[in-house]
């Protein structure tokens, strides 16, 4: 998501974006691309959904270095109107929402240090172009970003982009979709790390609760570990269906009357899939 706190930086035009400078790359950048791409197509298969993996084929992401945007958006435009820019890092709210409103998917144009491989805070080329823009090839999901990009400008005069970005963090970022009788990962945070791959789907700690547009927007969320809760829509096109569906406006309303809910809480309602452990946060907070 974005960041409404701060100050457009020189040389950026006025919706933020900049020049990719792909030839700026150095050896180690894209020997860096390279090394991600590889673990992660070698985890993924029988992990993510087939809708993710079917778009780096379509998209011909690879292990060949960092892609260069232009090229890139050639052959999303052809798919389903979407297009990639680049910016220098995260941008306030009004301008994110403005770009993805317009089927614009704002991608940072830095790489990680090798050091970095398996945690960075700021979102950088790999996980932006590697862990979002897959998914932006499927005409449903590609629907539901424009949609949230409308949503969000909606939201924004409504006081509500909180509320609000938790949506996209359960979904867009750490989502799971449901497959047969087991699940799958689509979330771009989630397939865009090694570790929180395997994590996700593997490890006895995190709930993982059927998706429900309320109680999603009434939970909290952590940004700074591996997440505790987990939510599985029933497909994209339910999950498109629900945000084009719902009248936000009252929605908005009723929850600012309710409280949040703790994000390690199962409640009677919920249709719950895991019901975790939760002994890695908690042993987390014991250390």
């Amino acid at each position: 998501m974005a960041d409404v706190n701060i100050t457009r930086p020189e040389g950026t035009a006025k919706d933020w974006t900049i020049s990719q400078n792909w030839s700026a790359y150095t050896a180690q950048d894209h020997a860096t691309w390279d090394r991600l791409f590889e673990r992660q197509v070698r985890l993924l298969p029988d992990r993510a959904t087939p809708e993710f993996m079917d778009g780096l084929d379509m998209l011909r992401l690879s292990k060949a270095g960092i892609p260069d945007f232009g090229e890139l958006s050639d052959r999303l435009m052809k798919a389903t109107g979407w297009q990639v820019v680049a910016v220098p890092g995260l941008v306030p709210d009004a301008v994110f929402f403005d770009h993805l409103a317009n089927r614009r998917f704002v991608a940072g144009n830095f790489i990680r240090r090798p050091d970095q491989l398996d945690y960075l805070q700021e979102p950088d080329v790999f996980h932006d172009v590697f862990g979002h823009v897959p998914l932006l090839a499927h005409p449903v999901f590609a629907d539901y970003m424009q949609a949230y990009g409308i949503g969000g400008q909606r939201a924004a005069g409504l006081g509500a982009i909180e509320r609000l970005s938790r949506l996209y963090w359960y979904t867009v970022e750490f989502g799971l979709v449901k497959s047969g009788d087991t699940a799958r990962l689509y979330g771009a945070g989630i397939v865009s790390s090694f570790t929180e791959s395997v994590f996700a789907l593997d490890d006895p700690s995190p709930n993982r609760i059927g998706f429900d547009l309320k109680r999603l927007m009434r939970t909290k969320y952590r940004i700074d570990d591996f997440q505790q809760n987990y939510f599985v829509i029933d497909s994209f096109e339910d999950l498109l269906d629900q945000t084009l569906n719902t009248d936000f406006g009252p929605l908005y309303l009723e929850l600012e009357r309710e409280p949040d809910i703790e994000i390690e809480a199962i409640l009677p309602a919920d249709r719950v899939f895991t019901k975790g452990t939760q002994s890695y946060a908690r042993a987390k907070v014991a250390a």
